[in-house]
């Protein structure tokens, strides 16, 4: 009889071998009706530690995808100069109005991702993106109409035009942030997270650099030309650069609504080859294949990286209030017009934004720390130590303590944005490493709602910017 036994065991282990390619794991009870019964087999699929095999067009659809996801933020920022001429007639909004922006947007993101990141089992993360674009494009046509059409508008009625159109957009933003990072996470490529990180420093810098040429290629005033003349010419230079930066954010989130569908189509194959009979479409293998974790458990994991990019994110809101407040310290009469305010406000958004993406790139070669998030959390910490820095500056043009527009330009401005993108960069490319290879998607968006919940606490930290004169 032990014989008997021992060569059925041996037939068993010989055909479990044979069958190693296909491994079965049945669906809990209460997948249906409860009964013990009803239990349907998925096809579990090892992954790969490595993830998905690494591509440049890949990595050059998400840079795009990023670009698209923070350009509506960016535009907000970088349009100040315009903003001020709408609300020139109104001293309280012309006061507070980044502010209000800056607050808006990011409470709406903040909620919208909270929202998201409930709702993960169920998600669908193409979805989120394409419907992110979409809005976009709605809110940028809106905002390219309102520059010339809506002119008569007074201030408050502008005012409150405009904070719709923020909400909007910010929507747009959670259903980016939350889809697109989930969506990269899935691949299992850090650097194409880095892509994500990227896209959004880009799309810093070219609003700014699209602004200052507008500004200069308007022909500026006659010395001899009355203060009114000026400042029509003055106003004509930031209503076309508002024109132009509108147009092209309209422009680029339609690219990327076509430019991210093959994308889309390479992910949905990699899932049909995964389904089996008992799963009747795309979604339910993404479901199927998803595995849904809570946000204590996601925190416990990678606390020290949600405190680095939260504090990153919120110490660097202070940046838009000062920058939109500091002018040249060169006389505004003799000053060449990249020295003017209407150009050098652009200018200060550009040169932090270069630092930033500087900062991100920096983060594809070995100078990254994303394996010591420990050492991240003090970067964090210390990054508060710029804020000072600004005080030092021609705020409002009353005056420097350090009379130079270098040590601004590229002392303050520059570095902070390149601490900014190095930080944040390695915080978000670090979280994929911490975590089961099906946590990746819900560590995505998880690191994602606290980059978010970073940007509302120092959005509404500003304020106290927002007073200083």
């Amino acid at each position: 009889m032990g014989e008997d036994t021992s060569a059925i065991d041996r037939l068993r282990a010989l055909f479990k071998a044979s069958n190693n390619e296909q491994q079965y794991e049945p669906v809990d009870s209460d997948y249906g009706n409860g009964d013990d019964d009803v239990r349907r087999p998925i096809l579990i699929v090892p992954e790969a530690d490595e993830g998905e095999e690494f591509s440049w067009f890949e990595y050059s659809i998400f840079l795009l995808l990023g670009i698209a996801m923070l350009w509506a933020w960016n535009m907000f920022l970088a349009a100040a100069p315009y903003f001020q001429t709408r609300f020139a007639d109104n001293a309280n909004i012309l006061e507070h109005f980044q502010s209000a922006i800056t607050s808006v947007g990011c409470i709406t993101n903040l909620l919208s991702m909270l929202i998201l990141g409930q709702l993960q089992a169920k998600a669908s993360y193409p979805k989120r993106i394409l419907l992110a674009l979409v809005l976009n494009f709605i809110v940028f046509t809106l905002l390219s109409i309102s520059v010339t059409y809506f002119r008569s508008i007074s201030a408050t009625g502008y005012f409150v035009f405009t904070l719709i159109m923020v909400f909007s957009t910010s929507v747009a933003t959670g259903l980016c942030q939350n889809g697109a990072f989930a969506f990269a996470s899935s691949f299992g490529r850090p650097e194409y997270i880095q892509a994500i990180m990227t896209g959004q420093a880009v799309a810093g810098v070219l609003p700014s650099v699209a602004q200052i040429l507008s500004v200069l290629a308007v022909p500026a005033p006659s010395p001899s030309a009355s203060s009114a003349d000026q400042l029509l010419t003055t106003n004509a230079g930031n209503t076309t650069s508002a024109t132009v930066y509108f147009s092209t954010a309209t422009v680029i989130s339609f690219l990327t609504l076509f430019a991210v569908i093959p994308l889309i189509r390479k992910h949905n194959r990699i899932l049909e080859s995964q389904m089996m009979t008992s799963i009747t479409s795309i979604e339910e293998a993404e479901q199927a294949k998803r595995k849904v974790v809570g946000m204590w458990t996601l925190y416990r994991k990678l606390h020290w990286l949600a405190a680095s990019v939260f504090l990153c994110f919120a110490v660097t809101m202070f940046f838009p209030v000062f920058t939109q407040k500091i002018v040249s310290n060169r006389p505004q009469d003799h000053a060449p017009r990249l020295f003017q305010p209407s150009a050098f406000i652009p200018l200060g958004f550009l040169i932090w934004n270069v630092g930033d993406l500087a900062g991100r790139l920096v983060t594809l070669g070995p100078l990254n720390l994303r394996h010591r998030p420990v050492a991240l959390f003090v970067v964090a910490i210390a990054r508060a130590g710029f804020l000072p820095m600004y005080l030092l500056c021609n705020i409002l043009g009353k005056g420097a303590v350090v009379k130079s527009d270098v040590f601004y330009l590229f002392g303050v401005q520059f570095l902070f944005g390149l601490s900014n993108g190095w930080l944040g960069s390695c915080c978000m490319m670090a979280a994929g490493e911490y975590v089961d290879d099906g946590e990746r998607e819900a560590a995505g968006g998880f690191m994602a709602i606290n980059l978010v919940g970073g940007l509302t606490a120092g959005s509404l930290l500003s304020f106290v910017a927002a007073g200083v004169k």
